[in-house]
């Protein structure tokens, strides 16, 4: 190969990991020495060629993620086996960034001699993912808990051996159809918003609350005896009870709710439906109210 294809390639390799913002780095041993490329300085937002110190580089990572490199790569000089992790720095700028460090280990008669490899801007990444995770954990109309996250959750404390009593509570807005067929759709989501912020009001601490279906609402909350259970659903029905107005029309919205204690180690399956079966019986005798299904206490007792 000849020299001038040879800086074309190199052109094109350096070209290549500026816009891929991947730069490549160097930490000699045993006297900590860094070199960095012009990317990864911006990367810290430092001007390149700023003098180096490693411990002063350090205090740029946040103190988890700092712990967890010195970590990996303590084990990785010691194996001379290289590693790859997602850090996040907080730049000389005080810009939050995360960064993909890959390492490489330079072994010689037995001893670690560098360090080195390369460190790729990877904060787009982890927003994305983060946005991701938001929206399956998170109802995007009311910002509650999502169907998905309520069940896993639920599931893991119903098959959970504990002694702190929770109960589950469905909720259930009497009205809301009207809202929707009468005043349009734009109204039925400010609606089930408000209902949200009502329900998570009356309840500030409850174990979740989620959004579970079109109107219907999911509370787990810590619950030691019915009485107990029944004052959280009373704040639940008086607190979601308004009025949605119109210039045109108003419409009374009122609630309905069932409720039964999840007994530790008992199917979730039979606990939601018992909470739904308490559900209907009180959309049955009237609506705007709360009924409680009595839980076995003796399978409560021994639970405990």
């Amino acid at each position: 190969m000849g020299s001038r294809q040879f800086l074309h390639l190199r052109e094109l390799f350096d070209r290549s990991f500026k816009a891929a913002r991947i730069g490549v780095w160097e930490c000699s041993l045993p006297d900590q020495t860094l070199s960095w490329t012009d990317t990864v300085y911006e990367l810290f937002d430092l001007a390149p060629q700023t003098p180096l110190t490693r411990n002063q580089i350090l205090r740029l990572y946040t103190p988890e993620t700092r712990r967890r490199l010195d970590e990996v790569r303590e084990k990785a000089i010691r194996t001379g086996e290289g590693f790859s992790l997602d850090v996040e720095i907080i730049t000389a700028s005080g810009n939050r960034r995360w960064i993909r460090i890959t390492a490489c280990v330079e072994v010689a008669d037995g001893t670690a001699t560098r360090i080195f490899g390369m460190k790729q801007d990877v904060t787009a990444e982890k927003t994305m993912v983060e946005q991701l995770r938001q929206l399956a954990e998170h109802d995007i109309l009311t910002g509650l808990t999502s169907r998905t996250r309520f069940e896993t959750f639920f599931n893991e404390i119903c098959a959970t051996e504990g002694r702190t009593g929770r109960a589950l509570l469905l909720v259930d807005l009497d009205g809301f159809k009207a809202v929707n067929d009468t005043l349009g759709h734009q109204a039925g989501d400010d609606c089930l918003k408000a209902a949200g912020h009502r329900l998570s009001r009356a309840v500030p601490k409850a174990n979740m609350v989620a959004r579970i279906g079109g109107d219907e609402f999911a509370v787990i909350h810590e619950c030691v005896s019915t009485e107990h259970l029944a004052k959280i659903a009373d704040r639940v029905v008086k607190g979601l009870n308004w009025t949605v107005s119109t210039p045109a029309k108003s419409i009374r919205i009122a609630t309905s709710v069932g409720a039964a204690i999840i007994v530790p180690g008992h199917s979730s399956k039979d606990i939601f439906a018992e909470a739904d079966r308490g559900l209907y019986e009180a959309k049955l005798s009237g609506k705007n109210g709360f009924r409680i299904v009595p839980p076995t206490w003796s399978a409560y007792d021994a639970a405990l």
